[in-house]
């Protein structure tokens, strides 16, 4: 029971403040969306303890039959196990929070009961995915996260630049969910079915299969893994389904937070971890994975070194540290992955409720170029911002050291060549990551005042409904990693995901990680200190030298400053192509021939039937006339013919 209110508990309050917010008011909308998530997580965190530590067996909670047709038979259940009640704890706890502080954040926007209402809905969504007993129930939490991306994203929507960027989110998911549907659709015409029950046991007698694609014959279990991955690859902001995530920042600052750290872009790292009996049986996938995410790592790290907008920088951080998590599962260590994903959330939600209280303090300000100086008026703000950051750059005691170093250890214990491309990728990245996320600090709170008088004479620390909830993420951005460090991926792995993740018989990854050379282990740590050393070089000691490196480096700066051109390069080979066509369509096709031929015989008819309609003037002598020219003409006919 406790397990089913943990999900349904913020529905009922998206419903009441979707459907009564003008009725009941915006203070009565809060009120009953926070009731409901401090609910849910309560009963989350209980039933998470209950299974873990409570010795509670795993099993599903059956809600009902959902389609009966013929032989296929779909039930709607909530999946209890290990992985699931991770990801529900962590969900409702992070969600419990940025509903929290959305009250403050919040509090002068002019629709406040339908932002609590989509809020509630988003961590629905991601909890019916998280918790889904088969593929077809996931899917349907899959495009509700999306839809409700949509509608967040795009919550202002009489600023054009949130409507286009929900739209830019909602298309380019599309892209990727496309290629889940299709994965979804494969293994169901393989196996015969979409329940996990029948599904993960089916999977090994089929591990021999081919599908013919294009001529040439894959193994079903890479095609269908791969299939799968270009969904997570568009969930999770993959490179080259990536470019909807900085244009996500037109939201709401908790819809970042949201996405970022709890929903949404941790939905396709779940995917991977929750079909790991399939990837165990796929190398090609795994291999795929691991490059794609490697790739990404590395990709996001370097744009996010150059951008000058608070968030943007904190987005290709996400970007980035998603790829480490697919790092981890192309190595065969999902639960390396879901541990980087649990720590992951807390400091990643702290540091956007970070910029959300720096922009709040400095009058809705982004661009840290016009900040600075600040660090003694915001001091709760900074301290807590200092605490994602060393949670961020993975170094030790804070969260991310735990979960980000294992990550590189099982990539550099995998013995692959896309392992060891993943630990190049993923060390290169902790330097960036390192030197970015102390850039973002210094030229926000330190250094002269760069914003004029007027900004700085208003500078002050957000209510405690704002720094509160900074507080107890901060606590989680130190505490998470090394109390469940032990669980997730040491020594006691095997009992605390019992059979929630699978690791095939050649698998011993995890094992392999303690046995790696000590450099290889603490390179990541080394880097990331030469990381935050370097940026305080940069900008303490030398603050001429970015401008001097930039103006040096002109052409690489421009390329990381306009990240890549991707968008560029989509805009021209796909969009710009896309917009000539639709407007033949409309002006050929639509204009000229659906349109035009039937208004041209319309009009045929219409001026015909003017003419005859002249015809009929009421003479009776025309009339006679008119006879009189018709017999002439069939007489004369007659003759002829003869």
């Amino acid at each position: 029971m406790i397990y089913a209110i943990a999900v349904f508990a913020p529905l009922a309050g998206s419903l009441i403040a979707g459907l009564f917010g003008r009725a009941i008011g915006d203070r009565a909308a809060q009120a009953v969306t926070i009731t409901c998530m401090v609910l849910a997580s309560l009963c989350g965190i209980t039933a998470f303890a209950q299974l873990v530590w409570g010795g509670a067996p795993t099993g599903t909670v059956l809600l009902g039959t959902w389609v009966d047709v013929d032989r296929f038979h779909l039930a709607w259940a909530l999946r209890y196990d290990t992985l699931s009640a991770v990801m529900v704890a962590m969900v409702t706890t992070i969600a419990t929070l940025i509903h929290i502080y959305s009250v403050g954040y919040m509090s002068h926007d002019k629709s406040i009961a339908r932002f609590f209402s989509y809020l509630s809905l988003f961590s629905f969504a991601m909890l019916m995915l998280v918790t889904a007993d088969n593929l077809v129930q996931l899917f349907f939490g899959w495009e509700g996260v999306g839809l409700a991306s949509y509608l967040l994203i795009g919550f202002w929507y009489d600023r054009p630049s949130a409507c286009a960027a929900a739209m830019k989110a909602f298309i380019v998911n599309r892209i990727g969910d496309l290629g889940f549907a299709l994965g979804i659709a494969l293994l169901f015409w393989t196996v015969g079915s979409v329940e996990f029950s029948d599904i993960f046991p089916a999977i090994a007698a089929h591990q021999g299969e081919f599908y013919n694609l294009l001529g040439s014959n894959f193994p079903v279990m890479d095609v269908i893994g791969v299939l799968l991955f270009i969904g997570a690859m568009g969930k999770s902001a993959q490179i080259g389904l990536h470019v909807w995530l900085p244009d996500a920042m037109e939201g709401p600052t908790p819809v970042s937070a949201l996405i970022h750290a709890a929903t949404m872009v941790t939905a396709g790292v779940f995917l991977m971890a929750r079909m790991s009996p399939l990837l165990e049986y796929a190398p090609g996938a795994l291999a795929f994975v691991g490059f794609i995410g490697a790739t990404t790592a590395l990709f996001a790290a370097t744009i996010g070194c150059v951008q000058n907008d608070i968030k943007r920088v904190i987005a290709y951080s996400t970007c980035s540290q998603l790829g480490y998590m697919f790092i981890a599962a192309g190595a065969g260590a999902y639960q390396a992955s879901i541990f980087h994903l649990f720590t992951h959330a807390f400091f990643k939600a702290l540091l956007f409720l970070g910029a959300g209280s720096v922009i709040h303090a400095m009058s809705d300000e982004q661009d840290i170029r016009r900040m600075g100086g600040i660090w003694r008026k915001i001091p709760i703000t900074y301290t807590v911002f200092w605490i994602g950051s060393l949670a961020l750059a993975g170094i030790i005691p804070f969260a991310g050291y735990y979960s980000k170093d294992a990550i590189l250890e099982a990539a550099f214990a995998s013995g692959t060549g896309i392992g060891m491309y993943g630990y190049v990728c993923g060390v290169a990245a902790a330097f960036l990551t390192a030197f970015y996320s102390w850039r973002l600090i210094i030229l926000t709170f330190h250094g002269a005042p760069r914003a004029d008088h007027h900004t700085m004479e208003h500078v002050h620390e957000s209510p405690l409904v704002m720094t509160g909830p900074l507080m107890a993420l901060a606590l989680g951005a130190i505490c998470t990693g090394f109390v469940f460090h032990g669980q997730f991926i040491g020594a006691g792995w095997h009992e605390f995901w019992r059979a929630s993740i699978f690791n095939g018989p050649n698998n011993h990854v995890l094992a392999d990680m303690e046995e790696i050379p000590s450099l290889a282990a603490l390179l990541p740590s080394i880097v990331g200190i030469a990381g935050i050393a370097t940026a305080y070089v940069m900008y303490v000691l030398k603050p001429s030298l970015p401008g001097a490196l930039a103006e040096r480096f002109g052409p690489v700066y421009r390329l990381l400053l306009n990240k890549w051109y991707v968008d560029e390069l989509y805009g021209a080979v796909f969009v710009q192509p896309y917009r000539r066509l639709a407007r033949q369509l409309w002006q050929v096709g639509d204009a000229i021939i659906i349109d035009g031929v039937p208004n041209g015989l319309a009009s045929m008819t219409t001026e015909g039937s003017g003419r005859v309609a002249r015809l009929q003037s009421g003479s009776l002598a025309m009339y006679a006339f008119a006879m009189l020219i018709g017999l002439v003409v069939l007489a004369a006919l007659f003759l002829l013919v003869r």
